[in-house]
């Protein structure tokens, strides 16, 4: 049996739900009431019913995101929510918090949050083994430790394809608790990693002035999809719960595509759901939200991968300022632009800055307003006016399942039959009088012609037959009605044969591979404490949230290194040794500050408050 792949889309609400459905997504995440990571993108149980019977038409599935940490007081109320989220036939959860696992659950499926962090085969082997049929990688991982992790535990891997990157290890950031109460782990992530800094090293001197140090670069490893399905992972997620609909759109639709070309011909995996899409649009990832992409760590460490300039999206290279001409630029390949773009820039400062297209006429830009910019400044566009207009109408991404039709007479009138490319079948019949046509001439074209329009139903009819013993009669109007009978009634079908997968979870008290647990295993709950308590361990910590020491935590740890940005790495910049920064180094922004801590044995930067201590390693490598 074929082994099905699947992209899983971002849904902020039904409306951007139901489009990535349109443009092929095999599975949505959405959020609940309560209780998700990005608190701005709730929807309530109604909209997720909704988003539910949509998606199960086409067999693509929807997960709800339970990814936050709870406290004693809400676990009644994320309990009740859950059996609410069972009753309307959410195919599974995505969990993070483990009181979950501790709940009287109805029979779910649970998956495991990348905010679990999923980072080592044994504990995702630990959670297969509790009862979790999914797990949500963590984005730093490469090949070789996926193709591990794989041979390991024997659990569905999803793994992230597009879209922004944490720069901590997912669940284990607390740089925005720390700094203000909005705890990343509740759903109120700051965002402090998207600020500007200035890097101060160890004699005090700056570095590094006003640069967004923490911010990196958006993910993107579509073209790993063969590798990535070699070495076990099956579903390929887009980040992005609070995008627009153009970016979900523009994702999904891009990836569809380079799946289904990976997927044609192969005789091993095959795609996760129903239907086929056409768009009006030519995806392309620059043209969406992004700020310039990187594989991360997938093949290993081996480039820049910080987007110091700014934060917000550079969007796609267009070419070089050739020169300005009175009120306009000339710009390289500029015939690609359009009135009403957005162009950005980065400028003497190094910083960002951004430029609105009023008009292009005669392959010149006119510029809202006329900056100073240097010859041979690269140009990017980061609104692409043309493009969102094409991608933000509703028909620009439609999908259809495909369908045989077959119109044959009966006894007393006529039946028409559908069957659909699951095999479902639908019949409907119609009592009437058996006449034949004037002049005993054939209608059959002008039936297949009205049995083809299938307009806005999820339906094409990809062959139509007519199986009549004779030339009959039958109205046009009569046609229509049974056609629109037939789809609906396949419709109520597909829904009536969709099966949600059940999965009762049984406790278990098989060893953590751990018996002592820090505040980064984000135990904040008594059921939490629970579970881990029946699992073995005798020591744990509580959750960073509940006993944060001001000034003196460890607020993040991560496999992005400012010393290898800097080429100042022991290990991958060796001919730069003689240059070496004085630590501990220092990022400063206004009344914040912080020290980094680089661990090279793993790999990984820690970033600590001000007032904490610690040992600076000797900068060597083993």
């Amino acid at each position: 049996m074929k082994k099905k792949i699947e992209i899983l889309a971002p849904a902020k609400d039904l409306i951007h739900g139901m489009a990535a459905i349109n443009s092929g997504a095999d599975a949505v995440y959405i959020g609940a009431p309560q209780f998700g990571a990005r608190s701005n993108a709730t929807n309530s149980i109604e909209d997720v019913a909704a988003l539910v019977a949509y998606a199960h038409l086409f067999n693509a599935q929807v997960f709800v995101v339970i990814n936050t940490i709870l406290y004693d007081n809400e676990l009644e109320t994320c309990r009740q929510m859950i059996w609410q989220l069972y009753d309307i036939k959410v195919d599974a959860l995505i969990v993070q918090d483990m009181a979950i696992m501790e709940m009287d659950l109805p029979p779910i499926v649970l998956h495991a949050s990348t905010q679990a962090n999923n980072r080592d085969p044994h504990k995702i082997k630990f959670l297969k083994d509790a009862g979790m049929k999914r797990v949500v990688l963590a984005r730093e991982l490469n090949l070789h430790q996926i193709k591990e992790i794989a041979d390991t535990a024997d659990v569905e891997l999803e793994f992230f394809v597009t879209g922004a990157l944490c720069v901590a290890f997912s669940g284990n950031c607390y740089m925005s608790v720390a700094n203000g109460e909005r705890s990343a782990n509740r759903g109120s992530c700051a965002q402090n990693c998207r600020l500007p800094y200035n890097l101060i090293d160890g004699n005090g001197e700056t570095l590094i002035k006003n640069s967004h140090l923490l911010s990196i670069k958006d993910f993107d490893v579509s073209d790993q999809i063969p590798n990535l399905v070699e070495a076990g992972v099956m579903s390929f997620k887009i980040e992005g719960r609070l995008k627009d609909i153009v970016y979900v759109k523009n994702n999904v639709s891009y990836l569809r595509q380079k799946l289904d070309a990976f997927l044609e011909g192969n005789e091993n995996y095959t795609k996760a759901s129903s239907g086929k899409c056409t768009f009006t649009f030519d995806s392309a990832l620059n043209k969406s939200f992004n700020r310039g992409y990187t594989d991360y760590f997938v093949n290993e460490r081996h480039q820049s991968i910080g987007s110091w300039e700014s934060p917000k999206s550079k969007g796609q290279y267009i070419g070089k300022l050739i020169r300005t001409v009175g009120n306009a630029y000339e710009i390289e390949n500029g015939e690609l632009l359009h009135n009403g773009d957005g162009l950005c820039y980065i400028n003497e400062n190094n910083e960002a800055d951004g430029i609105y297209v009023n008009k292009v006429e005669n392959g010149l830009a006119y510029p809202n307003v006329l900056k100073e910019l240097k010859e041979g400044t690269f140009i990017y566009r980061n609104n692409d006016a043309a493009f969102i207009k094409i991608v933000e109408r509703e028909d620009s991404a439609v999908r259809k399942i495909s369908t045989t039709l077959q119109l044959s007479e009966t006894e007393n009138g006529f039946e028409l039959k559908a069957t659909d490319e699951d095999g479902n079948v639908s019949k409907v019949q119609l009592a009437h009088p058996k006449e034949r046509t004037k002049n005993n001439e054939s209608i059959e074209e002008n039936f297949k012609i009205n049995l083809a329009k299938t307009g806005f139903t999820p339906y094409i009819a990809d062959e139509i037959t007519i199986a009549f013993s004779e030339n009959w009669f039958l109205p046009i109007s009569k046609i229509n009605e049974m056609r629109r009978t037939v789809y609906e009634q396949l419709s109520e079908i597909r829904l009536a044969n969709y099966k949600v997968e059940e999965h009762q979870l049984v406790k278990t008290s098989h060893p953590y591979p751990e018996t002592k647990l820090d505040f980064m295993y984000n135990v904040s709950n008594k059921l939490a404490r629970k579970f881990y308590e029946r699992h073995g361990v005798t020591e744990i910590e509580k959750a960073f949230e509940l006993q944060w020491d001001p000034g003196k935590s460890r607020v993040m740890t991560t496999k992005y290194c400012i010393k290898y940005e800097l080429e100042r790495c022991p290990k991958y910049h060796r001919e730069n040794m003689d240059k070496k920064v004085k630590e501990p180094l220092v990022l400063k922004q206004g009344e914040l500050e912080y020290k980094l801590k680089f661990n090279c044995k793993p790999c990984e930067m820690e970033i600590w408050e001000k007032d904490a201590e610690f040992e600076i390693e000797e900068d060597h490598f083993h």
